[in-house]
């Protein structure tokens, strides 16, 4: 079954998974675990990981250790030892699959008719957008507006098909500079910092000096919105590439291409100046998308991976084997200096 990242699954049991990969085994979709009703969680929930639609109240998941707990526990079938990968990760199968989540339908819903406050926010985010010359038959929305799951602190995830995405980073970037939209304050900064930062891995001001470069986040009448790459078209098949780890390490190189840096994973194509098998670094977590551009000379840290194919092998760093990225970045190395 063919399905593209940001588009969310909803299961028979009610749970909701993202759609994390462009490439599927053919009896299920590879998608992590979201979502979760309330009433299958026996643990202590924070009160802003509860959400509510027509009565029913659900649990995010927003860490990753958790989410791989609560499946292993309740949800076994859910867990997928992906020999492709070389990873267990999270996968729906396809009987168990009761609804098909696409954010180019919800924005038009939106669109349509805008039912509350975030709906309207998103509807004016798009027309603003649209002004500045992106097509909205490209775009759409995800993460919980687009499963109405949404409360007072959530964020809009605007997502973005194919080269409009590029436009639609250049549209933001005028929209700011005529002020028809927010920049993020510091306010925004350290939440944005606080939401994706775990550890020590990146300061603050090194957080801030890559993220505002990228023209991807804003402030839309006080919420935060992203903007997010998903390709429109992907000729890979599951299976063509396969994983094998090789432990940690830290590179350093330049970028040689940055066609993809946005997508997920985001994918830098390098020449590496430790290994010159070491032929693309990527990151599966947001943070580290667009983390530097071609031209640019980097440091990071990830996890080493061969890469087999049937012309031939190479290899590639991975940074967000988790997606908190404990321990693994990307940077600029002229932030450093």
């Amino acid at each position: 079954m063919s399905m593209k990242i940001r588009t969310f699954i909803e299961t028979v049991e009610g749970m909701y998974f993202a759609v994390v990969s462009y490439v599927h085994p053919k009896d299920r979709i590879i998608a992590f675990l979201r979502y979760v009703p309330y009433e299958y969680v026996d643990i202590p929930v924070d009160k802003s990981n509860i959400r509510e639609i027509n009565g029913k109240k659900y649990v995010k998941m927003a860490d990753s250790d958790l989410a791989y707990k609560f499946l292993r526990e309740k949800f076994s079938e859910y867990l997928f030892y992906d020999e492709v990968n070389d990873i267990l990760i999270h996968a729906v199968p396809n009987d168990r699959i009761k609804n098909i989540l696409k954010p180019e339908d919800r924005l038009k819903e939106i669109l349509e008719n805008s039912r509350n406050a975030l709906e309207e926010k998103c509807r004016k985010l798009a027309i603003i957008l649209e002004d500045y010359g992106v097509n909205l038959n490209k775009a759409g929305v995800t993460g919980s507006l687009l499963l109405k799951l949404n409360n007072p602190n959530s964020d809009i995830d605007f997502v973005v098909y194919g080269e409009e995405f590029n436009k639609a980073r250049m549209a933001l970037k005028e929209a700011i500079e005529d002020g028809k939209i927010e920049a993020l304050t510091l306010e925004f900064w350290k939440k944005a910092y606080e939401k994706r930062i775990k550890d020590n891995s990146l300061t603050f001001e090194e957080f801030i000096f890559h993220e505002k470069r990228k023209y991807n986040r804003g402030v839309i009448d006080g919420t935060m919105f992203d903007l997010l790459f998903v390709r429109d078209r992907v000729d890979e098949k599951y299976g063509e590439k396969r994983y094998k780890g090789l432990g940690y390490i830290s590179i350093e190189g330049k970028v040689l291409d940055d066609k993809l840096i946005f997508d997920s994973p985001a994918v830098y194509k390098i020449e590496c100046y430790n290994d010159k098998e070491i032929k693309e670094l990527c990151s599966f977590t947001h943070t580290y998308a667009g983390q530097c551009f071609k031209g640019e000379e980097f440091i990071a840290r990830g996890k080493l991976e061969e890469v087999i194919t049937k012309k031939g092998n190479y290899k590639r760093v991975v940074v967000g084997t988790k997606r908190e990225a404990y321990n693994e970045y990307i940077k600029v190395k002229r932030c450093l200096q």
